[in-house]
């Protein structure tokens, strides 16, 4: 700790001493100094006034070519009807009767199977109040286009609405609106959607990323923050998403059937300003984006895949190797974010024990840094049980740390992408976020990637109205069985 303090405010402690020493040095100077140095800037008035003007250009150069603050203004996430809860006793039976009706698989495999999705539930972290899209509690199922369509319309359109009554932001103001869902891409593009049902201007820079898995949150907050570099003086819409309806999975493969255990309905939008007066009232400062994507390497780029089972239904394949790829991607990721953040204490810390392990002892372990000294708050994408586990013991984070993501998986499951910001969501309901804490957002998808933000408060953040665990709070945290 002293170490950590000594290195940390090392600026500071020397600036101590040698303001002492100006100021020792600035009680000696006389009248006839004064003097001297009054007659040494009449002399040299041209060559002072050449010297303040490149001064001054300089500086305003710098000014305007140097990277636009990004601010975050606040965001909204989506609050599905209450008729849509599903507990997994609800989920279970619904289950068994499409099966035994034959509209789902093969009725000699329904048992065992049962028994495997059972199992799944039991161990993922969900809770009993987890939401399912309207299509799938109809017997037989509803999946199809015009469900999907309304499903992601609500998610969508719902959370958009709340941002825009929560920060009196007008839609003609957007100029830039970057929409992200990884495997339900309609046409028109739910860009689109939003543009039309808002009545956005003609020259609204329009994006729509499609097929990047839970990790597209963060990929869309980047993409964003590049826009702002371009266009001044403007807001951005980020809007994070997924569909459940489609991507239902109704055949036999016990891998693909475990995506039907996790994901639940959910999304988030989010609005960005680039406006400078927009710091007084925004709630963070957008402070790093890291992305690294290992897709080049054949295991990472199929450990996660859509494609269709032997009998033909359309599902997404997990492979053996997504722990190891996982893992690889995440080191990678924090290799590159750790430099960026971490104070001078632990940087010293890594490198000492680099060396040793290098020239001296190659059994000592590599040093970990201890990333709760760079940040308050951690979002880690709730994309399952063993994923919040493996990166609280890797990060040796206590379980206040990992908190938000834990309660966000059992209140609203798997939101994919969006998952981040009912995490924060949390955290500003809990009162928990004040002035300068600096939070990490970390999500993992497909192709695979790993992609982390760097938040810092502007304020004490208080959670905005209709925030997500209004009607639950109270009852968070709750004691998860292992």
């Amino acid at each position: 700790m002293v170490f950590n303090y000594l290195t940390t405010h090392r600026l500071k402690l020397c600036f101590l001493p040698l303001s002492v020493a100006i100021a020792m040095q600035a009680s000696r100077i006389s009248t006839q100094d004064l003097r001297s140095f009054y007659l040494y800037l009449e002399k040299n008035f041209t060559s002072l006034t050449i010297f303040s003007i490149s001064l001054i250009l300089g500086w305003t150069l710098y000014i305007m070519k140097r990277p636009k603050p990004v601010y975050l203004v606040d965001f909204s996430c989506y609050l599905p009807p209450s008729h849509l809860k599903a507990s997994v006793q609800k989920i279970m039976h619904h289950v068994r009767v499409v099966r035994e009706s034959g509209k789902w698989g093969k009725s000699d495999e329904n048992d065992y199977l049962m028994d495997f999705v059972t199992k799944i539930l039991e161990h993922s972290g969900l809770g009993q109040e987890t939401y399912v899209p309207e299509g799938l509690h109809c017997l037989p199922v509803e999946q199809n286009m015009v469900g999907s369509r309304k499903e992601t319309e609500e998610v969508i359109l719902g959370a958009v609405d709340n941002l825009f009554r929560n920060t009196g932001v007008s839609p003609n103001d957007i100029g830039i609106l970057v929409v992200n869902s990884s495997t339900f891409n309609p046409t028109p593009s739910l860009s689109t959607i939003i543009v039309n049902k808002y009545k956005l201007r003609e020259n609204i820079k329009s994006l729509n990323l499609g097929g990047m898995g839970c990790s597209a949150g963060v990929i869309a907050i980047d993409v964003a923050k590049s826009l702002l570099q371009v266009h001044r003086n403007t807001y951005a819409l980020v809007v994070s998403t997924e569909n459940i309806t489609q991507n239902l999975y109704v055949g036999n493969n016990k891998s693909m059937l475990v995506t039907n255990c996790l994901f639940r309905v959910g999304g988030a939008a989010v609005l960005l300003s680039n406006i400078s007066k927009d710091r007084k009232r925004a709630k963070y400062k957008l402070v790093h984006t890291v992305r690294v994507h290992t897709g080049a390497d054949d295991r990472s780029y199929g450990c996660a895949t859509q494609e269709e089972d032997e009998d033909g239904v359309v599902g997404v394949t997990l492979s053996k190797d997504l722990p190891m790829v996982a893992a690889r991607t995440l080191k990678i990721n924090i290799a590159t974010l750790g430099p960026l953040v971490l104070p001078i204490s632990e940087k010293l810390l890594f490198f000492v024990t680099f060396v040793r392990k290098k020239f001296f002892n190659s059994k000592i372990k590599h040093y970990m840094p201890d990333f709760k000294l760079a940040f308050e708050h951690f979002c880690i994408h709730a994309g399952g049980r063993a994923l919040i586990d493996e990166l609280e013991k890797n990060l040796h984070l206590t379980p206040l740390h990992v908190e938000a993501s834990r309660m966000t998986l059992h209140r609203f499951g798997n939101t994919s992408s969006s998952s981040i910001w009912y995490e924060l969501a949390y955290t500003e309901a809990k009162g928990r976020m004040k002035k300068g804490d600096r939070t990490w957002q970390i999500a993992l998808g497909s192709g695979f990637k790993c992609n982390s933000c760097v938040w810092m408060a502007l304020r004490n953040v208080k959670a905005s109205a209709n925030n997500p665990w209004e009607d639950c709070l109270l009852k968070y945290p709750v004691e998860i069985d292992k």
